[in-house]
């Protein structure tokens, strides 16, 4: 049972141990590394019990059949622009947004809508196009904005030929 365990979660006791080690010895990398760790954990747990929430009650309040009919299967142009529209307007780390890509591909949006969504979602958020602009310029802004949707389009389709409409990947039984 304990050798189950410790083969389980090697790394993660290798990880401990590392950091014990290192804040006992005053080892720099390590103490670096436990101090980002602690900070982005101590980030998740305040951060992910809301967007749990959020998602729960997106998830009772948008019924089925309306998402289905915006950014569901065979919605086309019009709905990769929802979902960009929609990705755009949320804030908020990435590791967010797949809670939300589960529940939208759990409600009917099809499967290009959904990794155009965790595309948008990763690069082309209100607040972060604004400090690019300030530090970049509109032109560069604009650029970027243009090829990135295009690259996700791109990867959407690619990803809908690939697993097919219900998130199976061809050819793996």
């Amino acid at each position: 049972m304990i050798n189950k365990l410790l083969k389980q979660y090697f790394w993660v006791v290798l990880l401990v141990l590392f950091l014990a080690g290192s804040l006992f010895l005053d080892f720099e990398p390590g103490v670096k590394i436990y101090s980002n760790f602690n900070r982005f954990f101590i980030e998740m747990i305040t951060f992910l019990p809301l967007m749990f929430l959020l998602v729960g009650l997106f998830d009772v309040w948008v019924p089925k059949e309306k998402l289905e009919k915006h950014i569901g299967h065979g919605t086309g142009i019009t709905g990769t622009l929802w979902v960009i529209l929609f990705a755009t307007f949320q804030a908020g780390p990435l590791y967010s947004a797949f809670p939300v890509a589960y529940l939208l591909s759990k409600k009917g949006a099809s499967v290009r809508n959904v990794f155009i969504y965790l595309g948008a979602f990763s690069c082309l958020k209100i607040p972060m196009l604004t400090f690019e602009i300030g530090f970049l310029g509109l032109r560069f802004s604009i650029l970027r904005t243009f090829f990135s949707l295009l690259v996700f389009v791109i990867i959407g389709i690619v990803m809908e030929k690939y697993v097919g409409r219900d998130f199976k990947v061809m050819g793996v039984k």
